[in-house]
């Protein structure tokens, strides 16, 4: 490994770029689904080394130099290959949206790739030469992975810390730091190769040292997952039980071929399936959940649907499903505005009840930034809706319903942002509906549903995931599957609830230690580079 080190180092211009962007790819098969987690120790050195060989800039190069180049380029490979299933969607949209896919892809990676050039670049001013320089990047990595998911209402796909959230075991530890303590800690890992290479006359077993810490913490990480899991009780509520409908649904890439009533009786046709002849259909259900999208249409375009869903409900049952929902004026001379994607309780009468707007949308998915340049591009958002998307009040994700507790209700990829999910100490259960069909055939569903696995960790609460064509399941307070239908299989799921955990050390603290680690990095970060420069003097 000395002479990839040496190589690293040495190299500059367009071969440095075209090294980091292969590492940075290679890199970034560590993300859910694929796990292949040795991958950072083999590519993040690489980073360390080429800062170790950067030159320093002068004015604004000192910032946007070299040193950011480096942790560009490794970002954009990283985040290619990371959100390569992206494109997908656009094979949906067809048209022209095809043709722009693979350029789409790339200006998104640079875009999020930006983060950690900066990161880098800051992470270059504090620079030094000994073994404290990997806690040096690692600090401005996770500050990086930090800013992207929050920033511009941010886009915390692939926090780097998911690549050790592997197994049941590994992913425990984040109801202690959350996924972003744990980015820290993979980056500082990740990193570990860099002090070993190069050789540098140092004894075999002085250089080996920073490895067996990182094996020890990734066993302490396992042993502290493995007495969770096997010394937490997890009971299933008794006051609850759900019905998840998978409905495959298809009309929401184009709201003009829906079908209302085809699409109402195939859901009804679902929604009282008998799996077994002991299966009393909806007699014993509490909640009937349909998922994001499985009626793209509004119900004043079917005065009849609700009609018709109440003659299906018994009168202990409330329907959960996710539709759209209408903006109503007072002022009718200023018109609606653009609609809500809702999730909206009916009773049994055929009354919505309560209703949770989505509040956290997606960019270019849900709404269109800078929408009227893209629009003369012919570019549009995804989902339907020549107005865009109406933004929801994140206060409103508690549901109480009558005879209910209280759950979180979080629509698709709202459930991805640690630590800011809304009230979790109110909440006896998280309740997240999605429609992943726009990626059906990549690696998306499954990246998703394993972010969704790691929040209800986080929080110590149940997950309920209905998901329009897969992945739907449930899981129990300490993310472990307790049912699930297979992807792109028509079925129902009926599943109860477990009762929350007493508070996790996350879900009271938040990412408090992570800030207090932050800023112990840069404290020594800044003591040894002052150092280093007081002896070079």
């Amino acid at each position: 490994m000395t002479w990839l080190a040496d190589i690293a180092m040495l190299s500059h211009g367009w071969r440095r770029f075209l090294l980091l962007v292969v590492a940075g790819a290679v890199a970034g098969l560590s993300i859910p689904p694929l796990f292949i987690v040795p991958a950072l120790f083999v590519s993040f050195p690489l980073w360390v080394w080429c800062l170790d060989g950067a030159e320093r800039g002068r004015g604004w190069r000192r910032l946007f130099g070299p040193a950011f180049t480096i942790g560009f380029a490794f970002g954009w490979g990283y985040f290619t290959v990371a959100f390569h299933w992206i494109g997908a969607a656009f094979l949906v949209s067809g048209g022209i949206m095809i043709a722009l896919m693979p350029f789409a892809i790339l200006a998104l990676a640079a875009l999020i790739a930006f983060f950690w050039g900066l990161g880098s670049a800051l992470a270059h001013l504090f620079w030094s030469h000994g073994p404290w320089r990997i806690v040096t990047l690692a600090t401005f990595v996770t500050i990086a992975e930090w800013a992207r998911g929050h920033v511009l209402t941010g886009f915390p796909f692939d926090l780097l810390g998911y690549a050790l959230t592997p197994t049941d075991e590994m992913m425990q530890i984040t109801s202690v730091i959350g996924v972003y303590g744990l980015t820290l800690v993979a980056a500082l890992l990740a990193m570990t190769p860099a002090l070993i290479w190069p050789a540098d006359g140092r004894s075999l077993s002085r250089r080996l040292l920073p490895f067996f810490i990182a094996m020890a913490v990734i066993a302490a990480q396992l042993g502290y997952g493995h007495n969770r899991l096997t010394g937490t009780v997890s009971t299933e509520r008794t006051d609850i039980a759900m019905r998840l409908v998978q409905p495959l649904v298809y009309e929401h890439a184009d709201w003009g071929n829906a079908d209302p009533v085809a699409l109402i009786d195939r859901l009804l046709m679902l929604s009282e399936m008998r799996m077994d002849p002991a299966d009393q259909g909806l007699a014993d259900i509490t909640h009937l959940v349909w998922p994001e999208s499985s009626l793209p249409f509004f119900l004043s375009s079917y005065p009849d649907a609700l009609a018709r869903i109440a003659r299906l409900l018994p009168e202990t049952t409330t329907l959960l499903a996710g539709i759209p929902r209408q903006q109503y004026a007072l002022d009718q001379t200023q018109g609606s505005g653009p609609p809500f994607n809702a999730l909206m309780a009916v009773n049994t009468n055929g009354e919505v009840i309560a209703s949770y707007d989505k509040s956290h949308l997606v960019p270019f998915g849900e709404f269109l930034p800078f929408s009227q340049f893209f629009l003369k591009l012919g570019i549009k958002q995804f989902v339907p809706g020549a107005e865009g998307w109406a933004h929801g009040d994140a206060r409103r994700r508690l549901m109480s319903l009558p005879n209910t507790p209280a759950f979180l209700a979080l629509i698709c990829y709202e459930i991805l942002f640690s630590g800011d999910l809304g009230d979790t100490a109110g909440a006896q259960f998280i309740l997240n509906i999605t429609n992943d069909a726009w990626f059906d055939g990549s690696i998306g569903p499954a990246q998703h549903a394993h972010h969704a696995r790691v929040r209800a960790v986080e929080e110590g609460l149940s997950l309920v995931r209905a998901a329009n064509t897969g992945l739907t399941f449930a899981t129990d307070p300490l993310g472990r599957v307790t049912g699930q239908i297979e992807p792109l299989q028509m079925a129902v799921l009926d599943v109860r609830p477990h009762q929350r955990l007493a508070g996790t050390v996350f879900s009271q603290v938040r990412h408090w230690p992570l800030l207090i680690a932050l800023l112990a990095g840069l404290l020594i970060s800044l003591v040894v580079s002052r150092a280093g420069r007081r002896r070079a003097v």
